[in-house]
């Protein structure tokens, strides 16, 4: 299954073109792209699909998700971990 999964910004990448951002997934780390949301900042929450930023979301909608992805077991099997 491909799911779109809320994280949490913590950097972004510099000088790099497209736009890279590290994203923390409950914990997990990911690099993925920021080019679609060029107004985001760290600290904000974002949808990831596919290694794409695709959308900010509410930090509590974003936690709350994230929280039943883990207990479903979901959240590591989905980004490889």
């Amino acid at each position: 299954m491909c799911l779109a999964i809320p994280g949490k910004i913590e950097s972004f990448v510099e000088n790099s073109d497209p736009k890279m951002g590290t994203v923390n997934f409950g914990g997990i780390r990911k690099t993925v792209c920021m080019e679609m949301l060029p107004e985001a900042n760290v600290n904000d929450y974002v949808i990831v699909h596919v290694g794409f930023a695709i959308s900010i979301i509410d930090e509590e909608e974003a936690k709350e998700t994230l929280r039943m992805l883990s207990e479903a077991g979901e959240l590591k099997r989905d980004l490889g971990e």
